[in-house]
Parts: C-alpha cells; sequence; structure tokens
C-alpha cells in the first residue's frame, strides 16, 4: 500500500514538474508572435516610387498570352462573361510598342466577376526583369472594371526590393483592337524600403 501511495505520489509529482516545464518552454521559446527590430531585417527609410510601364494583353492572334482556362454554364450567353476565368502572363514593357524595351511580366488571373458590367477580380503578380527592379515583384489584389477610364487597384505586397510594399496602381486602357486585344498603361505608386 506504501509503495502504491509513493508510486501515485511521484506520477503526481513528474505531471505537475512536466506541465510546469512544458508551459515555461513554450512561453520562452515558441511564441506565436513577437516584435522585431526593423534594423535587424535590414529595413532602413521608407521610399515612395513611381513605376509606369505598359502591359500587352493579346487574348488572340500570334503569341496569345491571355487564356480562358475556365468558365460557368452561363458564360457564353452573359453579356459580361460572368464567370470565365482567365490566366495571363502578359509582357511588360517601357513603351506602348510591344517592340519597345521589355521590363517584365503581369502574371495571375482575371475572373469576370460582376454580372452587370465588365469588371474583373483580379490577382497579378508584376514580375520584373531588368533595371533596379530586377527579381523583383508586387503583388495586385483588386476589382478592375475594364470599361472604366481610369481603374485604380491596390498593391498588396512584393518581393525583393518590393518586401513591406504597400500602394496602388492606376491603369488606363491605350489601345484596344476589334479582336480584343489590349494595351493598357500603368502608373504604380508604391511605398517600400
Amino acid at each position: 500500500m506504501a509503495k502504491t501511495k509513493t508510486l501515485t505520489f511521484l506520477f503526481i509529482l513528474f505531471t505537475i514538474f512536466s506541465i510546469s516545464t512544458l508551459t515555461t518552454t513554450a512561453t520562452k521559446h515558441h511564441r506565436f508572435a513577437r516584435a522585431l527590430s526593423p534594423a535587424k531585417l535590414g529595413i532602413k527609410a521608407e521610399k515612395l516610387s513611381h513605376l509606369h510601364f505598359y502591359f500587352h494583353d493579346t487574348i488572340s492572334g500570334k503569341n496569345v498570352t491571355a487564356v480562358r482556362v475556365a468558365e460557368a454554364p452561363g458564360t457564353k450567353t452573359s453579356p459580361t462573361i460572368f464567370g470565365a476565368v482567365n490566366v495571363i502572363d502578359d509582357p511588360l514593357t517601357v513603351n506602348p510598342e510591344l517592340s519597345s524595351e521589355r521590363v517584365g511580366s503581369a502574371q495571375g488571373i482575371f475572373a469576370a466577376a460582376s454580372q452587370s458590367e465588365f469588371a474583373f477580380a483580379t490577382t497579378v503578380n508584376f514580375v520584373f526583369t531588368s533595371g533596379q527592379f530586377n527579381g523583383s515583384t508586387l503583388s495586385v489584389l483588386g476589382r478592375n472594371s475594364v470599361f472604366s477610364n481610369i481603374r485604380e487597384l491596390p498593391i498588396v505586397g512584393g518581393t525583393g526590393v518590393f518586401r513591406f510594399a504597400r500602394g496602388y496602381a492606376q491603369a488606363h486602357t491605350y489601345s484596344r483592337t476589334n479582336n480584343g486585344n489590349a494595351v493598357v498603361e500603368y502608373n504604380v505608386y508604391v511605398y517600400h524600403f
């Protein structure tokens, strides 16, 4: 009987010690979030940059850069192509001519998300491949009402030079052909470190 009481006492003591140790370890070493010093991450003063480029969206003809990957049962009869989902890999250039200097690509998804107007839920990464932003990206997530003169889309993040980026992009259709191909002028205003 004394042996059973001793074993029970030791088991209880071991359990209390284990819980105490786990709780102390978890609070000291495994926190969910903690404050960081921006300097330790190499973050310096915030900058505001203005980028200006042209986006070439080719949906028909040679060298198509935007393709439909899905559609709803009623997409073909919808006046706004509601339910269409397109994937893009569009060139970004310095000037409106496709032959001008290429600075990157716009890669992402456009989904026709309105039943009353041509408006897309847009998820796009601007992937820069030359100049001071080579290897960096900006992420855009927002609503693109295609036939509005100026559309404003939020910049929600980025990589490389654009880590912690925030800002907005203004899109303006520079030209559109009868078969739907378009050149879109972008002015991007972005805060970054």
